[in-house]
């Protein structure tokens, strides 16, 4: 069974109050009072009723912290007894301090005040009907000051109290929002990176897909573009597996310069060409056209131009159909850069039906809503862009993307 220390403490501190108060109401007689020149009135020598009273007044400081007014009321009462017989209180005026203390500093202001003014009460009428009579009135003043000295000690230390709660609660809500700036920061950083690693796989296994299945087609018949076909698969695989590695190292914790090192820069515009290249070589015929004067870009609008167009282009060579052509545009102006893919191909009509859905933000047609294209979407969202995704009027698809840029940056 578990002890309550502090009630232990109060019963202790209750039962030495009390002892010594009896100790010295029997000592402190009316005999002894006269001998120091002490002024009384008819004051009743010691007994055993006054010594129960004492005790009375001291055993309720066994519960201060519990019931602080209630145990202050409980004290007070057989101490204004003790003073209306005409006993000594021996030191039952420290047990209502203690008990004064005790509301002061567990209870409200104004309960609080109700226990000084009880108190004060409580002393005033010892003064009138007690025996004991001070040589002045200063000595009465000392007493009252001692109370609301006692009083706001009590207050000072809630007050302290309350103010180290307020520290501990404000930490705690701290941690709290740390924790929840840390969950979302890293549920940020698991889907930048599922972004990445998607735009990367999905990209470079959709080319290799349609490089094996054109190798697998002629094999037979023209083995020297097979052999082409399988060299662009393996290039291109090893191009997956290097910017792979590069994502795929930000989750490393070595921070040691050479680690650092190995991480190459992300892709941007001024790679185009090699994925327009790559296309190519995977037989869908690309154009680029960049019009305007070319910029630096801010890191994040150039890497999310990039996916897009490497998504673009990914979509047209999988849904586009045999024969179809794309074009891509990039325009340079001082305050936008749009990016734009096109394709000749199947439209719409290319996408498989159980992946179409009405894009209501896309701004045109319809969008096959895969992870890749989503992707997409939260890029150009969040660097500010204006996302149009959907079929062309004259035929084949279109993937157009706007970014502003701030100060021509």
């Amino acid at each position: 069974m578990r002890i309550d220390r502090t009630r232990l403490h109060d019963t202790v501190l209750a039962g030495v109050v009390a002892a010594a108060s009896v100790a010295l109401f029997v000592v402190y007689g009316p005999d002894h009072l006269r001998a120091e020149g002490v002024t009384i009135a008819d004051m009743r020598s010691p007994d055993a009723y006054g010594a129960l009273l004492l005790v009375a007044a001291c055993a309720p400081i066994a519960v201060r912290r519990r019931w602080p007014l209630a145990a202050l009321a409980a004290g007070l009462a057989p101490q204004t007894l003790l003073n209306a017989l005409g006993y000594g209180s021996g030191l039952s005026s420290l047990s209502g301090m203690v008990l004064l203390f005790s509301v002061a500093s567990y209870r409200g202001l104004a309960v609080a005040l109700v226990a000084l003014v009880m108190s004060l009460v409580t002393y005033a009428t010892g003064v009138i009907a007690g025996p004991v009579r001070a040589a002045g009135w200063n000595e009465y003043v000392v007493v009252a000051v001692v109370l609301v000295a006692v009083w706001g000690a009590g207050r000072s230390l809630r007050l302290r109290r309350a103010y180290l709660e307020e520290l501990k609660d404000r930490a705690a809500r701290l941690e709290r929002a740390h924790a929840a700036d840390t969950r979302a920061a890293k549920a940020e950083e698991r889907s930048r990176i599922a972004r990445e690693l998607h735009d990367v796989v999905a990209h470079h296994v959709s080319v290799m897909t349609v490089q094996a299945a054109a190798a697998r087609r002629v094999l037979a018949s023209d083995p020297d573009l097979a052999h082409e076909a399988l060299s662009a698969i393996e290039h291109t695989g090893r191009l997956a597996m290097s910017e792979m590695r590069n994502i795929v190292g930000v989750l490393r914790t070595d921070t040691r310069a050479d680690a650092r090192a190995e991480l190459g820069p992300q892709p941007g515009v001024r790679d185009l060409p090699a994925l327009v290249e790559q296309m190519q070589e995977a037989g869908l015929p690309t154009r680029l056209q960049v019009e305007g004067r070319a910029q630096p870009l801010p890191a994040g609008v150039d890497l999310a131009a990039y996916r897009l167009i490497q998504e673009g282009l990914t979509n047209s060579l999988r849904h586009a159909g045999a024969g179809a052509k794309a074009v891509v545009t990039v325009r340079h102006d001082p305050h936008e850069l749009d990016v734009r893919v096109e394709d000749d191909g199947r439209g719409a009509a290319g996408v498989p039906a159980d992946v179409r859905a009405v894009v209501a933000d896309a701004g045109a047609g319809e969008l096959p809503p895969g992870h890749g294209l989503v992707g997409i979407r939260e890029r150009v969202a969040l660097y500010g862009g204006i996302l149009s995704i959907g079929p062309l009027p004259g035929g084949g698809f279109e993937v157009r993307a706007r970014f502003p840029l701030k100060d021509g940056q």
